[in-house]
């Protein structure tokens, strides 16, 4: 494969190429594959260097929220290595109709239809499509809980939406895809940022693209898969609010909305949740902005089994709403609101055994009485105490059983009700993971129809230009269901490629 940089010198016209996708995460690299499948030459431009490209997907756990018929269909899409755990794991069938009342239900109805449809209808055949193109599949155990934990004889139930992920996570789902790339011959440019489309009335002729001493023009049908404006100070603040301008950014820093931007500018049409976005809890030490020697280590996602506390020592989430996967995603936008955007996870003996593996990465604050913890953390020993008196007495009795939700609440007076997972708190050592908001994409973007063709003001289709991923609204609205991310910028991707090279095919 040809590699290059963008050429520096003046304006210089690229047209040799028949699509030009912008962007090289999962979604880019996705329709630069399905392109090249239908006989396109295509050019891949990546803003970042080459060391950090990826863009957010390789940050991410790798999971693809794909319907299946259980374990049977998983199979032969998973590796050896992780095949090994089937007989300690059970995966109940996934379908479309399940993903479809929790798609719906994670974004309160407002997600639109058609784009919903597509997505889930497409998931298993693009998880497929992209195994036969190289990248690797395995069950998401080692992900939610260490294997070899498992008491024998027990078997672990998956969470039937989030068995699967890419094998390695994101950083390997994005080396499986660079390598399919490679072997594709497919073109990729890196410190390549687009700064603009070069358009025709509503007409896409391209793009041009910004570089340190001058600017080029690359003459193709357009695929836009340069994520959204998580990692822009700025637009965080304009568009989500007051306080976004400071909570830690999980992943890329080049995902500054200049796509998003350039594509509005030239006539799209911005469509879906613009003050909403996915935000989860995170390590409170986390760096500001996504690191890839941590990836997504820095994640905080065991709090169903915890109290979730504000600096006052006040609850303001019900932990145990649903499995985290149906939660996760709206808990961080709840930690951002509270003082300093700061909480604190604590769990006792009877639960601290449960956390998932990526809590190796914290230093936890630990202690064998409340008022001692409550002085490690700088929060009222009283308050503290208050709190977790007042939820103990409203925990009842029943089964505890962490791998379902079992049932068991709580409605503390003052206190917002857990509606699982909820026993006393009372067993030292008490242990604590302090914890802050870290945004990972934004739900508002352009509107696109449901094959990836990008619509105008008007409504109108925009000849030569398509996208997908990060950048497409109506998707997502309020929360979001785990692995639907990755998922849709696939989905997505194929149409947006195989669309973009029938296009430039026809006209050439």
């Amino acid at each position: 494969m040809s590699e290059r940089t963008t050429v520096e010198s003046g304006s210089r016209i690229h047209d040799q190429y028949d699509v030009v996708v912008v962007g090289a995460g999962n979604a880019g690299l996705v329709a630069a594959l399905a392109a090249n499948d239908d006989g396109a030459r295509v050019l891949v431009l990546e803003a970042a260097p080459e060391a950090e490209r990826g863009g957010n997907s390789r940050f991410s756990g790798g999971i693809f929220r794909c319907a299946h018929n259980g374990m049977e269909s998983l199979l032969p899409l998973i590796t050896k290595e992780s095949a090994r755990w089937a007989d300690r794991v059970s995966v109940a069938p996934y379908p479309a109709e399940v993903y479809k009342a929790e798609y719906d239900q994670s974004s309160l109805g407002r997600n639109d239809e058609g784009l919903t449809a597509r997505v889930i209808d497409e998931s298993y055949e693009t998880v497929q499509w992209m195994a036969d193109h190289g990248v690797r599949w395995e069950l998401t155990v080692g992900k939610l809980i260490d294997p070899d934990k498992i008491p024998e004889g027990e078997v672990y139930a998956l969470p039937p939406g989030g068995a699967l992920r890419a094998a390695d996570e994101g950083v390997g789902l994005i080396d499986d895809l660079f390598a399919a790339v490679e072997k594709a011959n497919i073109d990729v440019w890196y410190d390549s940022p687009v700064s603009e489309l070069l358009m025709e009335g509503s007409t896409c002729r391209g793009v041009v693209i910004q570089g340190t001493s001058g600017f080029s023009e690359v003459h193709a049908v357009t695929v836009l898969a340069a994520g959204g404006f998580e990692a822009n100070s700025e637009m965080r603040q304009r568009w989500l609010g007051p306080g976004w301008d400071l909570v830690k950014v999980r992943g890329t820093r080049f995902n500054m909305g200049a796509v998003l931007n350039a594509a509005m500018e030239a006539g799209a049409k911005p469509v879906g949740h613009w003050g909403g976005c996915h935000a989860v809890p995170i390590d409170a030490s986390a760096p500001d902005v996504g690191d890839l020697r941590v990836t997504d280590k820095m994640s905080r996602y065991s709090y169903p089994y915890a109290l979730l506390l504000n600096s006052d020592c006040e609850r303001f989430v019900d932990e145990g709403e649903k499995h985290v996967w149906l939660t996760y995603a709206k808990t961080g936008a709840a930690i951002r609101g509270q003082t300093g955007a700061w909480a604190f996870q604590l769990f006792d003996a009877k639960t601290s055994h449960l956390l998932e593996p990526r809590y190796s990465t914290g230093t936890p604050i630990v202690a064998d009485d409340l008022p001692t913890l409550a002085g490690l953390l700088g929060v009222s020993p009283a308050a503290l105490v208050d709190t977790v008196n007042a939820f103990n007495a409203a925990c009842g009795d029943g089964e505890f059983d962490p791998f379902s939700m079992d049932g068991l609440s709580a409605a503390p007076a003052g206190q917002p009700v857990k509606s699982n997972w909820a026993q006393k708190i009372d067993t030292a050592p008490y242990v604590v993971y302090p914890v802050t908001c870290g945004i990972t994409f934004t739900y508002g973007g352009l509107d696109v129809d449901d094959t990836a063709r990008v619509k105008d003001v008007a409504d109108r289709v925009m000849p030569g230009l398509h996208a997908t991923g990060e950048l497409t609204g109506g998707f997502f609205y309020h929360n979001y269901p785990a692995g639907a991310g990755l998922v849709r910028g696939a989905v997505f991707g194929r149409l947006a490629g195989a669309g973009a090279a029938a296009e430039a095919l026809a006209a050439s």
